[in-house]
């Protein structure tokens, strides 16, 4: 496994220079956009319009939501980063998985894994049917399921891989071989990953698709999404369906996500630090029954993940002992761990996925995907590893 920031990826002017790092794309692409000033910082355009040259001369943009210089500035650092031909920014993460399903249209199939994130379940079996967009939900750590779910409808593979909450590990370059035997459009999800730690399109995925609220702002004060195409075909009908209608995020939150990406590479880092000192102590801790981190080595998926991404992630999920009770009388006793949804942000944040994060997916489908009573999905910040870990001990004991 390559660390961070030690990657080369193909050679590309970036920001003026000939940008080999990760680190230095993170910093660079995308910014400079103030040609008047030269400001080291991109400015936010906060304008709803802009003056036209003329009749029939437009500017470079003429109306925000078509674009704006600052998410133009955002669009083209992420596109960077994930290695795509374009990107589009969104208002949230669940728009930039609506965006991405716009790809397909009414009488279509599309083939998901049964152990996804909430939201996206939601909209996959409660929405998108009423629109004439069937989904499968299967288990695709087995690609054989993708032959078996498929019919004469069916145009897309939908990827979540380490999955919400149990990070199962699913092997992508399998899943698009099978998908492209099909002549599927292949779709993932990385926001527990971000391109810091993988790069599906590099794996000959279609489409990615990022909760920007997540790791790739990594504070908790914006929320947003993206969609990196690897295609100018899937790019250009993004494009489309964003402006048309209405999914880009707004100036100010794009500002806000282009300066969260700046930090990427050490903030993962950290993370990744943190998640694996605090999965030893909960593997080790008497009121803990099972835990689900890819770092650890007795995790069904470990060699994959050693193989396929660039670091183990900032997520550990858990199983208490004592189920729902335990978990009632747990979680609100940390001090540092909030009790709050959402993930990927400097602070440490656990959840409750079954009565929390999952809710809207069925109990029978809980149930399906391996999501107990007793699970706990802990979202590990930057914090001191030896504070979050003395933390728990008090929490795990209450």
């Amino acid at each position: 496994m390559q660390a961070i920031n030690e990657r080369t990826p193909a050679l590309e002017t970036v920001g003026g220079i000939r940008a080999k790092g990760f680190a230095t794309r993170c910093v660079h692409a995308g910014v400079d956009q103030d040609d008047s000033y030269k400001s080291a910082t991109t400015p936010i355009y906060p304008t709803s319009t802009f003056g036209w040259h003329g009749l029939g001369k437009p500017a470079t943009y003429d109306y925000t939501r078509s674009g704006n210089p600052t998410r133009r500035a955002l669009e083209e650092n992420l596109a960077a980063l994930d290695g795509g031909v374009d990107c589009r920014a969104t208002s949230t993460g669940m728009s930039a998985v609506t965006a991405a399903m716009n790809l397909f249209e009414a009488g279509d199939h599309v083939i998901a894994g049964h152990d996804i994130y909430g939201g996206t379940y939601r909209l996959f079996a409660d929405v998108l049917p009423k629109l004439g967009i069937d989904v499968s939900f299967v288990d695709l750590s087995d690609v054989g399921n993708i032959d078996a779910a498929k019919t004469d409808k069916t145009k897309g593979l939908w990827i979540e891989t380490p999955s919400n909450p149990l990070l199962n590990i699913l092997d992508v370059g399998k899943l698009v071989d099978a998908a492209k035997k099909h002549g599927l459009v292949t779709i993932a999800d990385n926001t527990f990953l971000s391109p810091a730690l993988f790069r599906p399109i590099e794996h000959g995925v279609d489409v990615v698709v990022h909760s920007a609220t997540k790791y790739l702002n990594g504070h908790s004060d914006v929320v947003g999404g993206a969609v990196v195409c690897g295609s100018d075909e899937h790019a250009q009908r993004i494009s489309y369906v964003v402006n048309a209608m209405g999914l880009a995020q707004s100036p100010f939150d794009s500002w806000l996500t282009l300066r969260g990406v700046k930090t990427l590479g050490p903030r993962v880092r950290q993370h990744c630090d943190n998640a694996m000192k605090v999965a030893m102590f909960l593997k080790e801790h008497g009121e803990v029954e099972r835990v689900y981190y890819p770092g650890l080595g007795d995790h069904p998926g470990h060699d994959l993940a050693k193989t396929q991404f660039d670091g183990f992630g900032g997520m550990v999920s858990f199983d208490l002992k004592g189920g729902f009770e335990k978990a009632k009388r747990v979680m609100p006793s940390a001090e540092l761990i909030l009790l709050a949804e959402s993930l990927g942000g400097i602070e440490s944040l656990w959840e409750h996925p079954w009565s929390m994060s999952h809710v809207s997916m069925s109990e029978a489908a809980r149930r399906t995907a391996g999501i107990g009573e007793g699970l706990v999905r802990l979202s590990v910040g930057i914090e001191d590893a030896g504070d979050l870990i003395a933390d728990l001990d008090r929490a795990l004991s209450a």
